[in-house]
């Protein structure tokens, strides 16, 4: 093999893979250097295989109102864990090899291992020096395991995508997307779910009105949300594992703890001293606007930059800076504003944009906030009358749209194309003078008054 290219590329997951194929499409060479399973956190222990269990939890809603439909099923039927992780892991295995795949055919080079820098421009791996003019960071991140003692009783959304069975009590530890996404899911397949939050509830960085109508929605579906509780150790006992507070609390007889408190960046074992790259307090690897990080022909991309860690942006981000470095597009660069998301609860959630505080700390009093909240269509016959809600935060004037956010049925879906609107500067005039799709939810973004 040989070693001298014109890009090398440390990080197999999705930015990584995104940069080194736009490279190869230049007609560049490019190197991909990555131990694990190809696709990064994103296809292994991530967004797909979490997709696929948050299909399933969503089959198991729907049982819920299917009497309500004229179909004779009930909710809480017997659910194969097991044979869903074998045709999950399966799925997930198909894509390892279309990735691999993929890079054979646009010609990248593939080599297993872990490298390290040796110096500026060259990273060592299984032994071999490779050397190239650019070298892209995308080594991704890991679940964080907090320093309390016990705390190896739990495990991580990794671990939630090993378990084989489906455990009958589960503490979820955490705040953000994956603590609410995988207790939602735990939840609709039969488990008993508690969260604990450190502070006052779950989702704590977006707009208010989207945590309190997920809480109330949750609570209502049978999840417990425990607040203000800092965990300080975890034992084993004989009923299972119980897990201490600050405020000498005890939370027991839980046959799961899942750890979901934040990400770490994978920098160690990089040797990024060789190359004279520094890291953050955090072990993230900074960068400026066009991804450089402080030495030249250095770059990184993705959740190591301890940026907005989405899979997306990490391929943006990549193809944006190969498009500059081999393409011939000097100025080409990812804009960090206005990135929509969606988490996966039940009901689900998408935003784009300034949530409603965001919005009056930066405009002050020329901003106008239009809300709607109803029980959504599909519940209309049903026994359980589930919340939907959506807010438009506008600015100015001409009340450009600055923040979009919606939860309720099908939120996942309808935000991509709202997101395009609001990142264009659609205003609220935009938004009236189009006529409503009826009947669905989607409408009341563009009804409301």
């Amino acid at each position: 093999m040989k070693s001298h290219f014109d890009l090398i590329v440390i990080g197999g997951g999705s930015g990584g893979l995104a940069a080194a194929q736009r490279a190869a499409e230049y007609g560049a060479s490019a190197v991909v250097i990555e131990s694990g399973p190809l696709g990064g956190t994103c296809v292994n222990v991530g967004c797909v295989p979490k997709k696929v269990m948050w299909n399933a939890a969503a089959l198991a809603h729907a049982f819920g109102q299917a009497p309500a439909y004229g179909f004779a099923v009930q909710q809480g039927g017997s659910h194969d864990w097991a044979g869903l992780k074998a045709r999950r892991d399966a799925y997930v295995g198909r894509l390892n090899d279309i990735y691999r795949n993929n890079l054979e055919r646009k010609a990248v080079a593939l080599v297993r291992g872990k490298g390290r820098f040796a110096g500026p421009g060259r990273v060592e791996v299984g032994g071999d020096t490779l050397e190239a003019k650019h070298v892209i960071v995308a080594t991704g991140g890991y679940p964080t395991i907090p320093d309390v003692p016990g705390a190896g009783f739990g495990i991580t959304s990794d671990g939630f995508f090993e378990l084989e069975e489906r455990p009958q009590r589960v503490l979820v530890a955490g705040s953000g997307y994956i603590a609410t996404e995988l207790s939602g899911m735990f939840q609709a397949l039969g488990s008993e779910v508690t969260i604990i939050t450190r502070k006052d509830g779950i989702l704590r960085n977006f707009d208010p009105m989207l945590r309190e109508v997920l809480m109330d929605e949750m609570r209502e579906q049978g999840i417990g949300i425990e607040t203000h509780a800092v965990p300080v150790e975890v034992s084993k006992r004989a009923d299972g594992l119980c897990l201490g507070t600050e405020d000498r609390r005890t939370f027991d007889g839980f046959d799961a703890l899942l750890w979901a408190v934040g990400r770490d960046p994978a920098t160690g074992g990089l040797e990024l001293g060789n190359a004279g790259l520094e890291t953050d307090a955090y072990g993230h690897i900074p960068t400026d606007t066009y991804q450089n990080t402080g030495v030249d022909g250095i770059y990184a991309v993705g959740d190591v930059t301890g940026r907005e860690a989405l899979t997306p942006v990490a391929i943006a981000a990549g193809r944006r800076l190969s498009d500059r470095l081999f393409g011939g597009m000097t100025d080409r660069h990812l804009s960090y504003q206005t990135i929509p998301t969606v988490i996966f609860s039940h009901p689900p959630i998408g935003t784009v944009g300034l949530s409603e505080v965001e919005a009056h700390a930066r405009f002050g009093d020329t901003v106008r906030v239009y809300t709607s909240r109803f029980t959504p269509m599909v519940d209309a016959i049903s026994e359980h009358k589930s919340q939907a809600a959506m807010k438009l935060v506008t600015v100015g004037d001409e009340e450009r749209i600055v923040g979009c956010h919606v939860i309720g049925p099908g939120a996942d879906e309808m935000m991509q194309g709202f997101a395009v609107a609001v990142r264009m500067g659609a205003t609220k005039s935009d938004f009236d003078e189009t006529v409503a799709i009826h009947p669905t939810s989607a409408e009341e973004f563009v009804t409301m008054r």
